[in-house]
């Protein structure tokens, strides 16, 4: 038997007295922050949760977050963290198709006002029978009819809890994919997924309870990779999560140098923000002196800013890969190895990987570009409610991702591209990473997301979305020159578009459907 709250109880027992988190002037030892947990788990029982029910929660980086979510687990339910950004209709969607019994769901500010989204949402889905308004106010009462507030609610409930022991096989978490390509769907990890990939965190980063670590955490903790990678490897380990409830270029090195931070996650656009937000007030020395590992995931992530990063604050970005459906990691760099720039490792410890095509067969040849096909204690049970979906992209243990990758002589990976973004040009497949990597070069080019634009001769041409440096005079001929020396004749964009943002994910990943949408519209227009 086993349960994911095991993380934090053992470090609780261990080192009680050790700040667990911190968010702004807010500090919670790892004794309160366990109490409080198990305060959770005694209003959830109150209100008639029982194992394997479904909780939603929908909350920024606050210590609620992690007070509810493994509040959750101790009850023996089921934690589905939706995205702080959904609107009303798509947060109904959520607590629909997970049967969520209760929603847990922060108050909100002008700027987020998740309380009024999450009332409008939870009225949407008749099915879930509770609502709870998380808020730091004490004294705060609910606007809506018949909802409590979180301090309210837990104000009277004991600190202790007896934690109710779950089926390593038993589903601990629902998380949703981003639905960048379609509805989202739930994919099921197991106590044993959740526990398993912790651990393997710890063992890649070298992370020890004699180290203790200060994380600073700007990913999403609702989002697979701040969940695992800082939450519950590093509670697991007595580590201090200092939160950042979102994200911020200046705050986040400001942080970097006043917490005396060690440990830092993000993904590609928040190393590029950070690179682009030193100036001479930014004490880099104080940063380096302390800060031991910097990783990345979610993206693929550019060589030019891997190098940069390097040189202004000698720690090495080890870029890795997963996703929610791998708990999510997969493969990383290997910190004692040659974490060779632009790859993204090799499979982590009990992980198995290979590149397969569209029959399951595997690609053997060094070089050869196949999809990655992962199998091992991280791969979920499967999509929620989807048995169709699951049989789609599972077969006997294995989960095949929709990247496609390449494999050196030394099995390190190196991804490709999305099968799905993958450009097929004259006959020709372009992987847009190639582009945008050889964009990312460019002195007056800060970001760059490359996409396929119908085109009549070629099936699709290629577009590049561009927001370049402040005060950069570039023009798209000098763009599009640039990639022509450096890549094959059908390879370089045809298009340039400069804009002053992309569209993201809250996770930070580049939505480049949204973008061809943007473009069709253009054309449809004219």
């Amino acid at each position: 038997m086993i349960n994911l709250a095991v993380l934090l109880e053992d470090s609780a027992r261990r080192s009680p007295g050790i700040d667990a988190v911190v968010c702004d002037l807010e500090r919670l030892t790892y004794a309160e922050l366990d109490a409080r947990a198990n305060q959770v788990a005694h209003l959830l029982t109150a209100r008639g949760i029982e194992p394997g029910d479904k909780v939603a929660l929908s909350c920024p980086n606050l210590p609620e977050f992690v007070i509810c979510y493994y509040g959750i687990v101790k009850a023996g339910a089921v934690v589905v963290p939706l995205n702080i950004l959904l609107r009303p209709r798509e947060i109904a969607y959520h607590l629909d198709d997970a049967e969520a019994a209760l929603y847990l769901c922060f108050e909100g500010t002008t700027e987020l006002p998740m309380g009024e989204y999450g009332w409008e949402g939870f009225q949407q889905a008749p099915d879930c029978r509770d609502m709870v308004l998380i808020t730091a106010n004490p004294r705060a009462r609910s606007p809506y009819p018949g909802v409590e507030t979180f301090a309210r609610a837990v104000a009277e409930l004991p600190g202790t809890f007896g934690t109710v022991a779950r089926r390593p096989e038993d589903t601990a978490v629902i998380l949703y994919t981003s639905g960048t390509t379609g509805r989202p769907k739930g994919a099921e990890l197991t106590h044993a997924n959740m526990v398993m990939n912790a651990l393997t965190a710890d063992r890649l980063f070298d992370n020890r309870p004699d180290r203790h670590d200060t994380h600073l955490v700007a990913l999403p903790l609702f989002h697979s990779f701040g969940q695992t990678i800082h939450m519950n490897a590093g509670l697991s380990v007595g580590s201090t999560l200092v939160l950042m409830p979102r994200f911020d270029a200046v705050a986040a090195l400001r942080a970097l140098a006043d917490e005396r931070v060690t440990f830092f996650a993000g993904v590609p656009t928040m190393y590029w923000g950070l690179l682009r937000a030193l100036d001479d007030t930014v004490d880099v020395g104080r940063i380096a002196a302390t800060l031991r590992k910097a990783v990345s995931g979610g993206a693929a992530l550019p060589v030019e800013t891997t190098t940069r990063f390097a040189q202004r604050f000698g720690v090495p970005i080890l870029e890795g890969y997963g996703l929610s459906e791998t708990s999510p990691l997969a493969l990383f760099a290997d910190p004692e190895r040659d974490s060779r720039p632009g790859s993204i490792g090799i499979p982590v410890w009990g992980i198995e990987v290979r590149l397969i095509d569209p029959e399951w067969k595997t690609v053997a040849g060094t070089g050869e570009i196949g999809e990655i096909a992962v199998r091992g204690h991280n791969v979920m049970k499967g999509y929620h409610r989807r048995p169709d979906a699951t049989a789609e992209v599972m077969r006997e243990g294995w989960f095949r991702t929709g990247d496609l990758a390449r494999r050196d002589a030394d099995g390190y990976y190196y991804i490709v591209d999305r099968a799905k973004d993958m450009i097929v040009r004259g006959g020709f497949n372009v992987y847009p990473r190639e582009i945008e990597e050889v964009l990312h070069t460019h002195p007056a080019v800060a970001l760059a997301a490359v996409i396929g634009i119908p085109d009549e001769h070629y099936g699709e041409e290629i577009k590049a979305c561009v927001v370049p440096e402040p005060e950069a005079a570039v023009t798209a001929h000098e763009l599009i020159d640039w990639c022509r020396e450096q890549l094959a004749a059908y390879k370089y964009p045809r298009v340039v578009e400069f804009t002053a943002t992309l569209p993201m994910t809250a996770s930070g990943k580049i939505l480049k459907r949204e973008l061809a949408q943007a473009h069709n519209r253009i054309i449809a227009s004219r």
